[in-house]
């Protein structure tokens, strides 16, 4: 069974929910590469809009706060250095030994 929401077919649970709730959810969330500035914009418009949810949807309202409390998964930052290379060595004692066919 399909799944339409608005004349339009969802793909992954994110769509749907934006779809069903009418709000994008990146704007309550954040992504992991914002900068402080662009965190800051963004907060500054997900609370505007935060409060006209609550006079028109206040279940929208709740779920959108909640996003807000969420933290957005930060990529691990290179340390500019190379990993360390191991050296395999060989182990003392042991032989080789090589079948050689005929």
């Amino acid at each position: 069974m399909k799944t339409i929401v608005a004349g339009r077919e969802p793909v992954t649970a994110t769509e749907f929910i934006e779809l069903a709730l009418g709000i994008d959810l990146e704007l309550f969330t954040g992504s992991a590469t914002e900068s402080a500035i662009e965190r800051a914009a963004r907060l500054d418009v997900a609370h505007e809009v935060l409060a006209d949810l609550r006079e028109s949807e206040p279940g929208t309202a709740a779920f959108a706060e909640s996003l807000l409390r969420t933290q957005p998964l930060k990529q691990p930052r290179p340390s500019g250095r190379r990993p360390r290379r191991t050296v395999r060595r060989p182990v003392i004692g042991s032989t080789a030994r090589t079948a050689v066919a005929a």
